[in-house]
C-alpha cells in the first residue's frame, strides 16, 4: 500500500529550505555577515532543529544561499552575455551583473568569504565566461590585443573594491565600470608593461571574491 506522505514531506522540506535561504539573505542584509542561524530560523518561521537538519553548519547554509544567488542573477547574465553578438557589450553585461550583486548582497558575500563557501569551483563559470568574451572581443578588434585573462580578473577585483567605498544601495560603481570598459578599448591605447602572474595575496576580511 502506498500513500502520498513521502511526496508531501519532500515538498514541505523543499518549501522550508526555500524559506530558510530567502530569510538568510534578508537577515544578512539587515544584520551583517555575522548574523546568527537562530535569527535566520526565526525569520523563516521554522524551528532551529529544522534549519540545522537541512544545513548542519553555517558554511552549508551560506554555500546554498550563494548557489541560489548565482543561479538567479549570474547564470542568466552569463547566458545573455555569451549570446550577445557584441562581445564587449557582453563583457559589460557580466561586469554589471557582478557589481550589482556585490552591491546588493555585500553581507551575504562577506559571510560566504568568511565561511570558505567561495571557491574556485563556484567562481569558474563566471571567470571562464569573462575570458571567452575577452578573446572574442580581441578577435573582433573591440578589445585591446595585449590584455591577458589575469588582467580581467584584477580589473574585476578593483571594481568590486569600489562597492565598499559607496553608500549601501548606491549604484555609484557604474561610473567605474564605464571607465574600465573604456580602458579595454584599443583606440588610443598605450603599450602595457609585461603581464605578471596572478599571485595569491592576503585579502581584507570584507573582500567578497
Amino acid at each position: 500500500m502506498t500513500t502520498d506522505a513521502s511526496p508531501r514531506l519532500r515538498a514541505d522540506a523543499a518549501r522550508n529550505a526555500e524559506r530558510i535561504l530567502r530569510a538568510a539573505r534578508e537577515v544578512y542584509a539587515d544584520l551583517g555577515p555575522d548574523a546568527s542561524l537562530e535569527e535566520i530560523a526565526r525569520r523563516a518561521a521554522v524551528g532551529a532543529r529544522t534549519l540545522y537538519r537541512r544545513f548542519p553548519t553555517k558554511a552549508d547554509l551560506v554555500r546554498a544561499v550563494l548557489d541560489q544567488t548565482l543561479a538567479e542573477e549570474i547564470s542568466p547574465a552569463i547566458e545573455q552575455a555569451l549570446n550577445d553578438e557584441n562581445p564587449k557589450r557582453g563583457l559589460a553585461t557580466l561586469l554589471e551583473a557582478a557589481l550589482s550583486l556585490a552591491a546588493r548582497e555585500r553581507n551575504t558575500l562577506a559571510a560566504a568569504k568568511h565561511s570558505g563557501a567561495i571557491t574556485a569551483e563556484v567562481n569558474a563559470p563566471f571567470h571562464e565566461s569573462l575570458t571567452l568574451l575577452m578573446h572574442r572581443g580581441q578577435q573582433a578588434g573591440l578589445i585591446r590585443a595585449d590584455l591577458v585573462p589575469d588582467d580581467i580578473t584584477r580589473m574585476l577585483g578593483m571594481l568590486v573594491s569600489v562597492v565598499w567605498t559607496v553608500e549601501p544601495g548606491s549604484d555609484g560603481w557604474r561610473r567605474y565600470v564605464t571607465l574600465t570598459l573604456d580602458a579595454l578599448s584599443p583606440t588610443g591605447a598605450s603599450p602595457l608593461p609585461p603581464a605578471t602572474p596572478l599571485g595569491r595575496v592576503q585579502q581584507p576580511d570584507n573582500w567578497p571574491i
